[in-house]
């Protein structure tokens, strides 16, 4: 921020130094450029040999003549009597209407409490993932493995209300999803080779597929879930329990 900040004053007064320099030299004063030039290039040798005590002369006489050619440019002092005159108005107008600053009180958002849950499946790169044998509290799905079957049995847990997701990408395995009879269900499935079978529809074995289907209560159920599954190979199925 602090380099933008000079970067806009130096392409702010570049070309304000050169309009004053243009006006010198047409109405007033022109033979402030060979000035300008000599104390310039006193500075630049005075820079050039910087080690020694010549270059040091050189350096800061260039300055001092420089200088004194910018304060005895008419202009210069024209620039310097408008900014004073700028700076008077702005005091007696702020004096007539002062500004009312206002103080911005920022609200601190309270902080939030999370907590961590534990999933029922880690991501893993071997090995058959499998729902409790018995009741179990549930916590939404969403796992990827790498070999190895996956089977999720609903009947053994009491599903909230809304919407349960189940997310699972596989390379290789197959994946049975047990529903109970009153949960509608939407099924979002692709795989590179396998079929999905979700109730009593039973889709061939295909290549590169992408499906999707719905039972026809899901949009309006107060308990529903909602399957997302990705498979390199492997087959998909969804049974009512």
């Amino acid at each position: 921020m602090q380099f933008k900040m000079k970067d806009d004053y130096a392409n702010k007064a570049i070309p304000l130094g050169i309009i004053l320099l243009l006006l010198e030299v047409s109405f007033f004063n022109s033979g402030v450029i060979f000035s300008l030039l000599v104390a310039m290039t006193m500075i630049y040798v005075g820079r050039k040999r910087k080690g020694s005590t010549t270059g040091k002369v050189f350096f800061w006489c260039g300055i001092f003549f420089f200088a004194m050619s910018i304060l005895s440019m008419m202009t210069f002092k024209f620039l310097l009597l408008a900014i004073v005159i700028h700076f008077i108005i702005e005091y007696y107008q702020s004096r007539k209407e002062p500004k009312t600053i206002q103080p911005i009180i920022e609200k601190v958002a309270p902080e939030e409490i999370v907590i961590e849950k534990k999933p029922f499946f880690d991501n893993s790169i071997l090995g058959e993932r499998k729902t409790p044998d018995h009741v179990f509290e549930w916590n939404d799905i969403n796992i990827q493995s790498g070999i190895g079957d996956t089977n999720i049995d609903l009947s053994y847990t009491v599903l909230p209300k809304g919407e349960t997701v189940i997310f699972i990408r596989n390379f290789i395995g197959n994946v049975q999803v047990l529903i109970p009879y009153d949960i509608e269900v939407s099924v979002h499935h692709s795989s590179i080779v396998g079929k999905a079978s979700v109730f009593q529809y039973e889709g061939p074995k295909r290549f590169n597929q992408s499906v999707q289907y719905e039972t026809a209560g899901y949009q309006k159920a107060e308990q529903k879930v909602k399957i997302f599954t990705s498979f390199l190979v492997g087959d998909l199925e969804v049974k009512r329990v």
